[in-house]
């Protein structure tokens, strides 16, 4: 059994799996305190959050140097929307992320190309 250390990232085992529940990553609270879309998109602002962040928190941060919509962000921390959701309102409550609505995307959210290449993108995954 192989266990990855607290500073590689999220606790997996090569067996079981994450061996830290999702939502005690959350404290257990299913709503954020802030209004997100998954195509929301969250940025760090540079602020320096007071009180203790999980490791979640602090990956969350580091991947949100440049604007990362929640879904993708909740793809890359291997946890449920719903608790990305929450990690993220913390950050946000903190200072530490700013968020803009999908509506702050250039193009529309509904476009022909972009479903193509989200579509194009999915075929290669599988």
């Amino acid at each position: 059994m192989t266990v990855a250390a607290a500073g590689d990232g999220p606790w997996l085992d090569d067996a079981a799996g994450r061996l830290v529940r999702p939502f005690t990553v959350s404290n257990g609270r299913t709503r954020p305190t802030v209004s997100l879309d998954l195509m929301s998109q969250v940025m760090a602002t540079g602020a320096t959050p007071l009180g203790y962040l999980g490791p979640e928190h602090t990956q969350a941060l580091d991947l949100c140097r440049a604007p990362l919509p929640v879904a993708e962000l909740a793809a890359h921390l291997r946890l449920p929307v719903a608790v990305t959701k929450v990690l993220l309102s913390d950050l946000v409550d903190c200072g530490a992320l700013t968020t803009k609505p999908p509506a702050a995307f250039h193009h529309h959210p509904t476009d022909r190309a972009l479903l193509e290449a989200v579509l194009d993108g999915l075929r290669r995954q599988l």
